[in-house]
């Protein structure tokens, strides 16, 4: 039986870069989204299997597996699926700031749980996301930055829960990313200039600056790294640079 990686939100900007990473190296990918008509045309492109779910309902999600399950062995599974929210506490709604756990938060716990049975007979891997603003305090990032801290605290137990099953759970933790998640920021002159501003390296992040360690982590040459956070954010969280005066 033929291995495959899932990637559930494969069709967003950077589910898609990870998806076209792995085919590009030879490996069977499964794609999971709401969409289908994205689905179809990403799976065309890239001659893939799809599954039309939605990464919240679980009973969907665990159909979706045990499927795929029929074909292949399922050996890492991805959620790159998320929600941006950049408002002050005091002007964001509750329901939104629940609408940012519910997606940001329950898709990951989703996966983790439904993944286990087809992961704990051979191990694999289970890759999450986080953000860099869950690690350093942000303004306006209230309720994105304490969903995706939620995230790590997740990755980190379930990391620790199934290691003796030679399960691997990581997170990586992007700062901001060209990916039509984050269109509203990066189609926004100020909003874009304020944010470079934020990082080091003077540029904001690519899908395929995240996809290369996506890849890594998902695959047999990470066997030995589970439980961490890995930041690809151009230096925000780790770097603080003076702009000098020209």
């Amino acid at each position: 039986m033929n291995k495959a990686f899932v990637l559930i939100g494969g069709t967003g900007g950077i589910g898609s870069a990870i998806a076209r990473r792995l085919v590009k190296s030879g490996e069977s990918v499964h794609l999971i989204a709401r969409s289908e008509d994205r689905l179809r045309d990403l799976a065309t492109e890239l001659g893939c299997a799809y599954t039309v779910c939605d990464a919240n309902d679980e009973l969907a999600l665990k159909a979706a597996l045990v499927a795929i399950s029929q074909d292949s062995e399922i050996s890492g599974i991805a959620v790159c699926v998320g929600l941006i929210l950049l408002k002050p506490a005091h002007m964001t709604t509750l329901e939104e700031f629940r609408r940012c756990w519910e997606v940001n938060v329950v898709p990951a716990f989703l996966a983790i749980k439904v993944a286990i049975p087809h992961l704990r007979a051979n191990g694999g891997s289970i890759l999450l996301f986080s953000s860099a603003a869950a690690r350093i305090g942000l303004p306006n990032h209230e309720a994105i930055a304490s969903a995706k801290a939620a995230v790590i605290g997740l990755m980190q137990s379930a990391a620790a829960t199934y290691a003796g099953n030679g399960i691997r759970v990581n997170c990586i933790a992007p700062g901001l990313v060209r990916t039509p998640l984050a269109e509203a920021i990066t189609s926004n002159p100020a909003a874009e200039k304020a944010s470079l501003a934020f990082h080091p390296l003077n540029r904001l992040g690519e899908p395929d600056d995240i996809a290369g360690l996506a890849a890594w982590l998902l695959s047999d040459e990470s066997r030995w790294t589970t439980g961490q956070t890995f930041t690809v954010d151009g230096g925000l969280s780790g770097l603080k640079v003076p702009k000098l005066a020209t």
